[in-house]
C-alpha cells in the first residue's frame, strides 16, 4: 500500500515494539483501460518473495462472473480468497434471487471484504489493493458500459473513468496512461481491441524494464501477460495466438525488421 501512496504507521500490540512503519509487499503491475467496447484489464505473471522470483505463471486477473473481473496486487493468498468469496456470493445471489446482484451491491461486497482484511493488512502479511472492472448492462447499448473501480485499504471505492493501475510497477506507467488518455493520437477510450492490446503490452513491457517485480514477455517459454476484456457480451481472455500477433505489432519498427 505504501507503493500505492498509502503510507501506514500503526501501533502494534507488542510490549517491545510500540510503533513501527509497516511496508506491505505490493509487487506486480496490473492495469485496466476503458476502450471502445468496454474495459481491457491485464497483469504480468511474476510472483516474488523479497528479491527472489518464485513463480512466473501467476494469474493476477481473475474472472468473478460473466461481466466482472478482479485484478489483484498484494498478498496472493488473501486476494484469491477474496476472489473466491466474491464469485460464490454473486453466484448465490443470482441463484437465490433469480437476478444478478446490482452494480452497487457488487462494489459494496468487495468493499466489505477489503475492510474486513484491514487487520491482516496492518500486520504486513495480507495487504490487497485490487482493481475491479465490470460491464454495466443497465447502460444504454449505444454507450460504453465498461467501468473501472479502484479501492483503498479501508474498502472505499472510487471510479476511474478511463484507466487505473496498481502495484509496484504502476508508478512507471501512470503518467503514460494520463498522457495517452488526454493527448494520444487515438485516446484510450476510442481504441479498438487490437490498439488497446498493443498499448497494454507496451505499458507492461515498460513497467518490467524499471520494476524488478514485474515480468515481461518470456519468448522462450511463451509466457504472456494475462489480458481479459469485459464487454456487453461478457468476459473474454485473449489467446496466446492473439497475443503473439499483437506482440509482433507492438515491437519498435527497428526491431521488427
Amino acid at each position: 500500500m505504501q507503493h500505492a501512496n498509502y503510507p501506514l504507521q500503526v501501533g502494534l500490540p507488542s510490549e517491545t515494539q510500540q510503533h513501527a512503519d509497516i511496508e506491505i509487499a505490493h509487487s506486480t503491475t496490473v492495469v485496466a483501460v476503458r476502450y471502445r467496447d468496454g474495459v481491457m484489464i491485464a497483469g504480468d505473471r511474476r510472483a516474488t518473495a523479497g528479491t527472489a522470483v518464485i513463480y512466473d505463471r501467476a494469474e493476477k486477473v481473475l474472472q468473478i462472473d460473466r461481466h466482472s473481473v478482479l485484478a489483484i496486487s498484494g498478498s496472493p493468498a488473501i486476494a484469491y480468497e477474496i476472489a473466491r468469496i466474491l464469485e460464490h456470493s454473486f453466484q448465490y445471489f443470482r441463484r437465490s434471487q433469480l437476478q444478478e446482484l446490482s452494480l452497487e451491491g457488487k462494489l459494496r461486497m468487495l468493499s466489505r471484504l477489503i475492510r474486513d482484511n484491514l487487520a491482516m493488512a496492518l500486520q504486513g502479511i495480507g495487504g490487497v489493493i485490487p482493481i475491479f472492472a465490470l460491464y454495466d448492462l443497465e447502460a444504454p447499448e449505444a454507450e460504453n458500459g465498461g467501468k473501472i473501480f479502484f479501492y483503498d485499504a479501508l474498502g472505499a471505492h472510487f471510479e476511474n473513468v478511463n484507466f487505473a493501475t496498481t502495484g509496484s510497477g504502476s508508478i512507471w506507467i501512470r503518467g503514460v496512461l494520463r498522457y495517452l488518455s488526454r493527448f494520444g493520437e487515438t485516446p484510450l477510450q476510442e481504441m479498438d481491441e487490437r490498439q488497446a492490446t498493443i498499448t497494454i503490452l507496451r505499458l507492461l513491457d515498460t513497467a518490467s524494464e524499471y520494476d524488478a517485480a514485474t515480468s515481461g514477455y518470456n519468448a522462450r517459454a511463451q509466457i504472456f501477460p494475462t489480458i481479459k476484456t469485459v464487454t456487453r457480451t461478457g468476459v473474454e481472455t485473449l489467446s496466446n495466438e492473439d497475443l503473439t500477433e499483437s506482440y509482433a505489432e507492438a515491437q519498435p519498427v527497428a526491431e521488427a525488421v
